[in-house]
């Protein structure tokens, strides 16, 4: 039988490809522009990566809180259709499954995820730095592109322009590569860039997901919606032996058998391995009215396998 951590594994690979899949790159390095690029993808994937053929939400969300001032302008008033769409999407995705695109579906996770596979020392992250998240939410996605206004009346995209490693290494590096009469305009912006997904990269080795658990907006506006999602984490509190094993194998450190995490923490990215893990299936996965989603294990055949 395929355990669900292969199965896992085999969606996000198959997903990063399927959303990264315009593989003509080379020569003049065009950037794709079809209608795919209409769709935005509850993951993060940088819209000026060669490969992309759909948008990143945080990215789409910025232009168009960066584009709100010389809408209203232009048309006397109004939220462009834009940024409804957007969080249209994101919430449905997000009122269904919650934050579970970050752990089954999201490139950069799975990028993290193997360089937390290196040999190394681990070290853990403080409880309060799962918070940054939203400051970065607030400040970097949405008032930063409203209220940072160029000369002529736009919003800087201040998150993917200053932070985001994932566009580094996606669309940044690549693009860099492939077009050398970028790399003259690069200037210290990209530099910088450069460094925090260095310094992104190297804390990855060191402790799991570091982007996903302290920086990522995107991550934040997802987990918002565990606690009222339709597919939710149920953990039987006198089923459970609180041997630690869902804290120890959790990426995102997430511990509700000590009561310091609900089953259902925004930290979580709902990855499943708590519930392949936990050997008294005290750990399930059921809808809001309580149904199970997934057939859960019995202790005898979670021993047997």
């Amino acid at each position: 039988m395929i355990s669900l951590e292969r199965i896992r594994r085999f969606v996000q690979h198959a997903f990063s490809l399927l959303i990264n899949s315009h593989f003509y790159i080379f020569g003049t390095a065009p950037i794709y522009q079809g209608n795919l690029k209409y769709v935005c993808t509850p993951v993060l994937n940088c819209y000026s990566c060669p490969l992309a053929v759909t948008s990143c939400p945080i990215g789409a969300l910025q232009s168009a809180l960066a584009t709100l001032r010389p809408t209203f302008r232009a048309v006397g008033g109004g939220i462009p259709q834009a940024g409804l769409y957007i969080l249209g999407s994101l919430g449905l995705v997000a009122s269904v499954v919650g934050r579970m695109p970050c752990g089954w579906l999201c490139p950069f996770g799975l990028i993290q995820e193997y360089l937390f596979k290196l040999r190394t020392r681990k070290l853990a992250l403080p409880r309060w730095s799962r918070h940054v998240r939203y400051v970065v939410l607030a400040i970097f996605v949405v008032l930063l592109p409203l209220f940072w206004i160029d000369p002529i009346g736009f919003g800087e995209t201040t998150f993917c322009k200053f932070i985001c490693p994932a566009g580094t290494l996606e669309a940044g590096i690549p693009l860099l590569s492939l077009r050398p009469e970028l790399r003259q305009i690069a200037g210290v912006l990209f530099g910088w860039k450069f460094l925090v997904l260095v310094a992104i990269v190297v804390a990855s080795i060191y402790t799991s997901r570091p982007f996903c658990r302290t920086i990522c907006p995107l991550g934040a506006i997802l987990g918002l919606f565990n606690r009222v999602s339709l597919v939710r984490l149920h953990h039987d509190k006198e089923t459970c032996v609180e041997c630690g094993a869902c804290r120890t194998i959790c990426p995102t450190g997430v511990s509700f058998y000590d009561g310091t995490d609900s089953a259902n923490s925004p930290s979580c990215i709902r990855c499943l391995r708590c519930y392949s893990i936990c050997p008294v299936c005290a750990i399930s996965v059921t809808t809001e009215q309580g149904r199970k989603v997934i057939n859960q294990c019995t202790p005898k055949r979670r021993a047997a396998s």
